[in-house]
């Protein structure tokens, strides 16, 4: 029998989705907004009679139509409210430290298709803020409050080179706006996790993971990719209550595992997988905005071949030597560097290539077999803010260009760590015909890999005083991903 819906208020202070998910304290929202006030305090030129005030996700249809798109919450609203409704505002006063929050102000026809309407009262229990009005509200309560100065959203993310959204409201030219401090003051905060968000995080992983297992004892040659897809989104979501995933899933086999970013509109995990394909599945769930970002490779008939092994071995040794190199201190592109120089050594050792590995990195040979960036910051978004904040510049080369940060670690970073080696063949046979890339590579035994695709792991891991926590706990070593196989047949 379902459990009843408890409505008490202390229930109401929790966000969960029943049965065994976890249950997250509104308080970690509360957390989160006391860090950006300290913040703000720390820069000691905080205007008198302000307040922070951001505009939450809007709800959408999907273009012309009335049809709903799942709403997902704006991550930075999210972080500091944790409300999960659409259309709302929210404002932290910055002399008395109250939080408001806007409501939309629903017409009566929602109850016929949605549903009853909630009382301010309601909204206030349920997410532990001071004051709840509706949005028609927002200039007339901020008059009554005393507020003339506001802090809005608005700044470029340095991975996605996209813009935020500002803020607008009626009446919002009635206020003197500082656009310019908010967005990088919050970065900074989501760099960090409170212990209350890595609880999360370790729950995401932990459905994630269990799901990559649950498709590596299903996975038969003769499926569709997009099967697996499906496999992994039902267990995240039976099993974990998460309705999202963080990003859309790749599902990509045999060659299709040399296209970084498979699984798209235009290749919509659609191939038959065979019986000696080389997996790459690349999935992550999401719970409560927090997202997960997990890839397994392995083999389709559940027994690498000794080309699967070597490379797969090779993409291992990798991971692990930039894991147990990891400690706060430690620069992000010497982590890179140090898989390109785990990978360049395996692929000495079989004749791909030629000259020492110091010539190997300088001439960049690496970022042909390893083209994108070791990881990324981890949070309320897959590729998270905060890679690169003002005074951090992006190289210029190959490979190292596609760093998403170049930060040194820090204790409550989580990061991705995902090394890869791929054969992809555009690439290789546009370095052939480079002399001073081809004078590196033995051709020949290059292109016998043509077809094999690649090998990416990806584990998701917090930076803690002496090193990590992996928050990922998927098989690894060819012996326990094969027991894990051998067990499904």
């Amino acid at each position: 029998m379902w459990p009843k819906k408890n409505t008490t208020t202390q229930e109401m202070s929790f966000y969960s989705q029943g049965l065994n998910t976890h249950r997250i304290p509104m308080s970690t929202y509360a957390k989160n907004r006391q860090k950006i006030l300290a913040r703000f305090a720390a820069l000691g030129s905080t205007l008198p009679h302000s307040a922070i005030l951001l505009q939450g996700g809007v709800a959408t249809c999907r273009d012309d139509t009335d049809t709903d798109i799942v709403f997902r919450q704006e991550s930075f609203f999210h972080y500091l409210f944790g409300v999960m409704e659409s259309d709302c505002f929210g404002a932290i006063l910055l002399e008395t430290k109250k939080t408001v929050l806007f409501i939309p102000l629903l017409p009566s026809s929602y109850l016929i298709w949605s549903g009853k309407i909630e009382t301010p009262d309601y909204f206030k229990k349920k997410y532990e803020v001071d004051e709840v009005y509706f949005t028609t509200e927002i200039d007339t309560t901020l008059q009554s409050f005393g507020i003339k100065y506001l802090y809005t959203l608005r700044g470029v993310n340095s991975d996605s080179g996209t813009a935020s959204k500002e803020t607008v409201f009626e009446g919002i030219t009635k206020y003197n706006i500082n656009h310019t401090d908010l967005y990088p003051e919050l970065c900074e905060c989501r760099v960090i996790k409170t212990p209350e968000e890595i609880e999360i995080m370790r729950y995401v992983n932990k459905i994630s993971s269990e799901a990559h297992i649950e498709v590596m004892k299903k996975c038969r040659p003769g499926m569709k990719e997009y099967q697996m897809e499906s496999l992994f989104q039902h267990y995240v979501y039976t099993h974990g209550g998460c309705r999202h995933v963080a990003y859309t899933c790749i599902c990509a086999s045999g060659p299709n595992s040399a296209t970084l970013h498979y699984g798209h509109a235009g290749a919509p995990n659609d191939r038959d997988i065979t019986k000696s394909d080389m997996l790459l599945f690349d999935m992550g769930a999401e719970y409560s905005c927090y997202c997960s970002d997990i890839t397994c490779s392995f083999p389709s008939s559940g027994k690498f071949s000794d080309e699967q092994k070597y490379i797969y071995e090779t993409v291992l040794a990798a991971q692990r030597a930039v894991m147990d190199s990891m400690k706060p201190a430690v620069s992000w592109p010497d982590m890179h560097l140090l898989a390109e120089r785990t990978i360049l050594e395996r692929l000495l050792k079989i004749d791909l290539l030629k000259g020492s590995v110091e010539e190997l990195l300088e001439a960049r040979i690496s970022a042909l077999f390893m083209p994108h960036g070791l990881g990324h910051f981890l949070g309320l978004d897959t590729h998270d803010v905060g890679g690169y904040p003002k005074g951090m510049e992006r190289s210029t080369l190959p490979g190292l260009k596609s760093l998403r940060t170049v930060r040194k670690l820090e204790v409550g970073m989580v990061l991705t760590v995902e090394p890869g080696c791929y054969f992809i063949i555009p690439i290789l046979e546009q370095a052939f015909k480079d002399p001073e890339k081809a004078k590196y590579l033995n051709e020949e035994a290059v292109r016998r890999w043509f077809g094999f695709g690649g090998v990416r792991l990806e584990d998701d891991v917090l930076v803690t005083p002496t090193g990590i926590e992996n928050l990922t706990c998927c098989p690894r070593s060819v012996a326990d991903i094969e027991a894990v196989m051998a067990f499904s047949t």
